[in-house]
């Protein structure tokens, strides 16, 4: 009924354009809550229908969009593409031989003046699945005067009645491949492996020591980290995996909130948290609103002795038992923050890269935000004023063009381009459309414009946090086919191996290659900790780390 209203063809009679802009808002506001309401009304009808045992119901998509929906696809992939020349490249180079076979022509089909012309060369790639199956004989002696049974070793990764080949191939199978345990049991008796559930789930909760070293060396090797969570759930309970990582490394934490206190535990790999009331920790409460006789407390704490959490949460019940929840939090997390800046086991974070959830800031020095998790918002916008529409699809193109503008600017950084890149941004987001929804939304964006501008200063810095969202992406999956971990153990170990499988792929390294070569105890394959810090040493000197 309103896509054709045109509003400029009214003629503005004592202030009768004005009326009627705030009407067609109106038309926006209700339309938008009577979408909210709708989706609320489904999700109750959904609980009741469980609590009934029975489904609620299912989400089936259309075979094509229905005539009048304007819903868009909040992805900015396309408005973000640029066009890159493709150049095709032989793989034949790439690939091991590991065998050589000499084909002959039959002799019956030459005739008697053929002239041999040598070989031409032609490279197949198989595979076999097959057994390795060893029975060892191993050598025994008795010795009468020591009284002792000599036996000789088994190899290597061979204890336990199972190779290590086997053993990595399940590692790799369920962190690398996603594929259930049920289904890796049912590959190996297919092709004659006689293993039990349980063996299998022994070896999926065995933990690895390198993760611990590579995290240090992925904080080591830049200033700035990216990160994002997910939900996992532990033995039935709601956790979140933190996933932290940058160019050269990935890593999953897995904690039970994803509060600001989690997202420092995160950046220490999962340690207890320490609490310390420094100088530090006193500035950061100077803002928050405290009584006068909690502030006097805080200034007579004594020594800026380092507490462990239970120390210092005694602290607060024995000195200020009388604290709201707020005060409270605010307490414990200026307190938590000053003993991570002053902790020297793992290195400092000095700038985050994230989207814009609260639990991030006020951790780093900088913060820098998102802008493909910012251009969402403008996709989430459903006018129903055909106007309004279009006064959508025009920003948006201006908003990418800016953004193409920003990576042109990362290329060849000047301090004359970025002051135009700033004042750009304070005209383009000064806008006022006259949709209100998106005066408020383009409002909101000019108030990030500190996280979303830190580019001007750290050029290096990806204008996104795709990279960490495509890393929950693989939590995600794996969460869909194998539900959760059980267990403390098999929380650290879904966290340990899947942080070395996403390693390996950013640094060139097969992560089956790696796992079998630890496995087997050979240790040919470098420490992934020396290899983050030769890359990021690399990068250093030849300038070339730039973020996309």
């Amino acid at each position: 009924m309103l896509d054709d209203f045109d509003l400029n063809r009214i003629q503005d009679i004592a202030g009768a354009r004005q009326a009627i802009l705030r009407l067609l808002n109106l038309v926006e506001e209700l339309m938008a809550e009577n979408r909210q309401l709708r989706e609320d009304v489904q999700q109750l009808r959904d609980e009741i229908n469980r609590l009934k045992g029975e489904q609620g119901k299912p989400k089936i998509k259309p075979n094509q969009k229905p005539a009048g929906d304007h819903t868009p696809n909040q992805s900015s992939e396309r408005e973000r593409r640029q066009s890159k020349a493709r150049h095709k490249t032989s793989k034949v180079d790439q690939i091991t031989v590991d065998r050589e076979e000499v084909l002959k022509v039959d002799p019956a089909q030459l005739p008697a003046d053929a002239q041999s012309k040598g070989y031409e060369d032609v490279t197949v790639q198989d595979i076999l699945v097959t057994t390795d199956h060893v029975l060892f004989h191993k050598e025994k002696f008795y010795s009468p005067s020591a009284n002792k049974t000599y036996l000789a070793q088994l190899p290597a990764g061979y204890e336990g009645q199972f190779g290590p080949g086997l053993k990595a191939l399940t590692l790799v199978m369920y962190y690398g491949l996603n594929t259930s345990e049920p289904k890796i049991v049912e590959f190996f008796t297919q092709v004659g492996v006689l293993i039990s559930k349980g063996e299998v789930s022994n070896w999926l909760v065995k933990d690895h020591a390198e993760k611990e070293a590579l995290y240090k060396a992925g904080l080591h090797s830049s200033a700035w980290q990216q990160t994002d969570t997910t939900l996992t759930r532990v033995n039935g309970a709601n956790h979140n995996c933190h996933v932290i990582g940058n160019p050269l490394y990935t890593v999953y934490v897995t904690t039970e909130k994803k509060d600001r206190l989690a997202v420092l535990e995160a950046l220490t790999n999962g340690q207890s948290l320490n609490f310390v009331l420094n100088a530090e920790a006193r500035q950061r409460l100077a803002g928050v609103s405290l009584p006068a006789t909690v502030r006097a407390k805080l200034e007579q704490a004594g020594p800026e002795q380092v507490l462990t959490r239970a120390e210092f949460t005694r602290w607060l019940d024995e000195q200020l038992p009388d604290l709201g929840p707020h005060q409270r939090r605010h307490i414990l997390e200026a307190a938590a923050v000053a003993a991570y800046h002053a902790q020297q086991e793992f290195p400092i974070v000095d700038l985050l890269v994230g989207d814009d959830a609260p639990q991030y800031t006020q951790l780093t020095e900088e913060l820098a935000g998102c802008w493909v998790h910012d251009g969402r918002h403008y996709k989430k916008l459903l006018p129903v004023v055909v106007a309004h529409r279009q006064a959508v699809t025009d920003f948006l193109d201006r908003y990418w063009d800016f953004y193409a503008e920003l990576l042109v600017y990362k290329q060849q950084p000047t301090a004359a381009e970025a002051d135009r890149l700033a004042d750009t941004f304070n005209q383009l987001f000064s806008k006022v459309t006259g949709y209100d929804a998106l005066d408020e939304r383009i409002a909101k964006t000019r108030a990030k414009k500190d996280t979303l501008l830190i580019v001007l200063k750290h050029p290096e810095l990806p204008l996104h946090n795709n990279a960490s969202e495509l890393a929950v992406r693989s939590r995600v999956r794996k969460r869909d086919v194998s539900f959760g971990p059980r267990t403390d153990a098999g929380k650290k170990a879904w966290d340990t191996f899947m942080s070395l499988a996403a390693t390996t792929t950013k640094l060139g390294v097969s992560f089956y290659v790696y796992i079998r070569d630890r496995v087997s105890g050979a240790n040919k394959v470098p420490a992934l900790a020396d290899l983050i810090t030769q890359q990021a040493e690399h990068h250093r000197l030849d300038a070339s780390w730039k973020a996309s």
